[in-house]
């Protein structure tokens, strides 16, 4: 017996939806580099404290961020594709997200080093983001539309 590939046709939203979660993710993966190569035209953004807090991380942690930046890019790319495995690395990705904020928030000093406001609400929006991009991904995929 033979299985028969039974995706449906892609809505019109994946597409829209895969190429804003690809330019979004880009601009994490961007932000992840400039950081990893202390690219100084980047980084003049920062205090002194706060790279020092970026540039300190452990590695544990610096594989973490990796793996929810560039899980985040591939999720995407594969999304559009219609693949299933961006579901799996959507996934993969948040959960990485999560484990890099325990150690920035709760593990060291980063609440008190980045703080403020705007980033507080940015990252928290990073974080809504990521997971709505796994559910969507996860309601194409029990559609049909990922195969």
């Amino acid at each position: 017996m033979t299985e028969l590939n039974t995706t449906t046709k892609a809505p019109w939203h994946l597409w829209v939806v895969g190429i804003v979660g690809l330019l979004w993710s880009a601009m994490g993966a961007m932000d992840y580099v400039m950081t990893q190569t202390q690219n100084e035209e980047y980084m003049a953004a920062f205090t002194a404290e706060q790279l020092e807090f970026f540039y300190g991380f452990p590695a544990w942690v610096e594989a973490s961020w990796a793996i929810a930046v560039w899980g985040g890019v591939v999720g995407a790319i594969f999304l559009l594709f219609r693949k299933s495995l961006a579901v799996t690395l959507f996934l993969v990705s948040f959960i990485a997200m999560v484990i890099t904020s325990i150690h920035n928030y709760g593990l060291s000093n980063g609440l008190e080093v980045i703080g403020d406001t705007f980033s507080l609400v940015f990252s928290a929006i990073i974080f809504l983001v990521a997971f709505g991009l796994y559910l969507y991904a996860r309601a194409m995929q029990q559609r049909g539309v990922l195969g």
